[in-house]
């Protein structure tokens, strides 16, 4: 069973990942952790943080000579931060909490009800956890599982398909295509006349003091018919890959495939009609609205799953609040942020899409070893080829 944790704050040491599960023999790429990390660092809109931090892996632990051994993987990524914050974020009694005290809750974010819950009275011991962060942690995670899932020729990629108000027109269906204009987009948009619009209203929103969110879509290709299964709750693919986007801070809602534009259709034309390729022999769909799942399994086309972020809570012109304390109304508390990171949301998308489909690969295939795996995976491909 796959399954990793992440520890550490916002303003702490650092960021730490342990992946427990994984496959022996699995070549891992330390420098193209670094690249990911680097790309949920960019996006038009992100904020000083970025400046800051030049996010790179450390890798203590599961790997050796650029193999995984099957035992756990330890990740850490260092905070260049914490050197500001030692002295406040320290672990030692004597840290200098009062230096940076938080009291003000900021509407939408954890801090309020995490406050209440862990019973804080300085709000600054909720939001370091629950700032996003952590993600860094979790794209580290996603990108090993990426290099796990290429040996068996899948791809992922993301775009933004909304900012604001700001939705794409043109869509592109073609996989690689979208990954090569995400990429040389500011803000991982496939359309050109959307994107210099989105970054408008992201500069509006920054002169007003605002935020903004906003819908991106991830796709997963090469998935092989079968993953997940309709037999149990817990184990249906479309339920484990919702599941992992809701994690991620300030997402609201997912859609799989057509989504809430299902309501909208009759059946006809909703449903992807099932037709058989002779000279390859395997089964197809001329359309894609299922987003690649049906009955909790991936029925072989492109997986397509969208996500909407809120406009980031912490505000620079900061909503009403009220103080902890004195229950007095008081401005919500400023934090530095960014003003939309819902390009930098995509590419988290990404990494916990990647997880989720990695755990679905190893339920089906099982093996100690990533050659036992490939094995019984051929094995399976065998048997779809003959039904």
């Amino acid at each position: 069973m796959l399954h990793y944790l992440t520890a550490g704050e916002s303003h702490g040491a650092c960021l730490t990942a342990i992946i427990e599960g994984l496959p022996a023999g699995i070549p891992i790429d330390q420098a193209d952790i670094n690249r990911h990390l680097a790309r949920r660092q960019a996006g038009y809109g992100r904020g000083g943080r970025m400046k800051i931090e030049n996010d790179k892996v450390i890798i203590s632990a599961g790997i050796r000579g650029g193999y995984t051994l099957g035992s756990p993987i330890t990740l850490s990524i260092m905070n260049k931060d914490w050197e500001n914050w030692r002295h406040i974020m320290s672990s030692a009694p004597d840290a200098q909490i009062e230096d940076k005290k938080v009291t003000h809750p900021r509407p939408g974010h954890a801090d309020l009800a995490g406050g209440i819950k862990y019973n804080q009275r300085d709000l600054r011991s909720i939001l370091e956890r629950s700032s996003a962060r952590e993600t860094a942690a979790r794209v580290a995670v996603g990108a090993v599982c990426m290099q796990f899932l290429a040996a068996f020729d899948v791809f992922i990629t993301s775009h933004v398909v909304q900012i604001g108000g700001i939705r794409i027109k043109n869509t592109i269906s073609d996989i690689k295509e979208i990954a090569k204009l995400a990429e040389e987009s500011p803000v991982r948009c496939v359309d050109n006349d959307a994107t210099k619009k989105m970054m408008q209203q992201i500069d509006l929103a920054k002169k007003q003091g605002d935020s903004l969110g906003g819908v991106f879509e991830v796709r997963a290709g090469n998935i092989p018919i079968g993953l997940g299964s309709h037999v149990h709750w817990e184990r249906k693919l479309d339920a484990r890959l919702s599941y992992g986007l809701m994690s991620i801070q300030a997402i609201k809602g997912v859609e799989v495939g057509l989504g809430f534009e299902c309501a909208e259709r009759f059946g006809s034309r909703v449903h992807d009609e099932i037709y058989y390729d002779f000279d390859n022999q395997k089964f197809y769909h001329k359309t894609n609205h299922a987003g690649g799942i049906e009955g909790g399994m991936s029925n072989g086309e492109d997986i397509i799953l969208r996500a909407v972020m809120k406009p980031i809570p912490t505000l620079l012109t900061p909503l009403d609040s009220v103080d902890i304390n004195t229950k007095k109304t008081y401005p919500a508390a400023k934090e530095r942020s960014d003003t939309c990171a819902v390009p930098a949301a995509a590419v988290v998308g990404e990494a916990v899409v990647a997880y989720e489909l990695s755990c679905a690969m190893i339920d089906k295939f099982g093996g100690d070893s990533l050659s036992e795996m490939m094995r019984n995976y051929k094995n399976y491909l065998a048997q779809v080829e003959k039904y």
